[in-house]
């Protein structure tokens, strides 16, 4: 019987808790801090199960050998015939410290060198885990509320050999790039409504802001070129096997331009076939 199965890893405070939980809610048996040498056992007793079709197996630094083990181990899966998929967690040190002093816990490295250290070690020691990562989800700005429905989103819907899903996500460069992004396009070169008294208390999905925007020579080629530049891409990164595109499209408050590139963005990549998740980070809700 042919077993769905994800390894999930990562930096430790950085969510895998988490994840698992919300995998376990929708059907996967999950097995915590499972030793590389005993995965495959585990897997060739799970296929005898037939209630067993989706397993996640969190791996990491926890366990002796892990570095050594683990990517013989992934190359092993990956030549058989299951379906496999690496999920790599991590964060930023300041949202780790942050953390790991709420929780009071101690990391897995600090054997008396301090937080930090353990925390660059950790991250230097997992850099070819983090190689082999077919998804990888940043999670320094993710509430838990948040982590868990992006992994509804982006690993439990999104099965091995599904088609690449794109998300296009507005923003403003004055709250930061988001840190999920892969791709980041800066448009503000282009006209800005909010200098416009009739247009600064809309946002980018209303006709007026959008025509303002698009209907420049400037947002014209811009549309048209960034297209072509993402439907060269997207081609190239499904054939590496990704599973999960971010596109952020940024202006200076996330409110105008960057909205209304990003809807028209996605609609002419819609036009083509693609599915587009739309997100808009930074856009303020009008008044009703």
């Amino acid at each position: 019987m042919s077993l769905s199965i994800l390894i999930i890893t990562g930096q430790s405070g950085s969510g895998k808790s988490t994840v698992i939980r919300t995998l376990e809610d929708h059907g996967y048996f999950c097995v915590d801090n499972i030793p590389p040498s005993l995965a495959e056992p585990l897997l060739e007793r799970a296929k005898e199960d037939s209630e067993v079709t989706q397993i996640g197996l969190v791996m990491d630094i926890r366990s002796p050998h892990f570095v050594e083990q683990a990517p013989a181990l992934v190359e092993r899966m990956r030549a058989a015939t299951d379906p496999l998929r690496v999920l790599y967690l991590e964060a930023t040190d300041a949202a780790l410290v942050k953390r790991y002093s709420e929780t009071r816990r101690k990391h897995p490295l600090d054997n008396g060198c301090g937080l930090r250290e353990a925390i660059d070690n950790e991250r230097r020691i997992l850099i070819p885990l983090r190689e082999l990562a077919d998804d990888t989800l940043n999670t320094s700005e993710m509430s838990p509320h948040v982590l868990r429905s992006r992994v509804v989103e982006q690993i439990v819907h999104v099965k091995p050999g599904d088609n690449l899903q794109i998300g296009i996500l507005s923003f403003g460069f004055k709250n930061g790039v988001p840190l999920d992004a892969d791709i980041v396009l800066d448009v503000r070169f282009l006209p800005n409504p909010y200098f416009d008294e009739g247009l600064r208390h809309q946002n980018g999905l209303n006709k007026q802001v959008r025509d303002f925007v698009l209907l420049s020579d400037e947002g014209q080629k811009f549309l048209e070129k960034a297209e072509t530049f993402l439907s060269f891409l997207i081609p190239r990164y499904q054939g590496e096997g990704r599973r999960y595109l971010t596109v952020a499209v940024g202006c200076t408050g996330g409110q105008h331009r960057s909205v209304a590139v990003s809807e028209a963005l996605a609609m002419r990549l819609e036009a083509r076939g693609l599915k587009i998740d739309r997100r808009h980070r930074d856009m303020q809700e009008l008044p009703t």
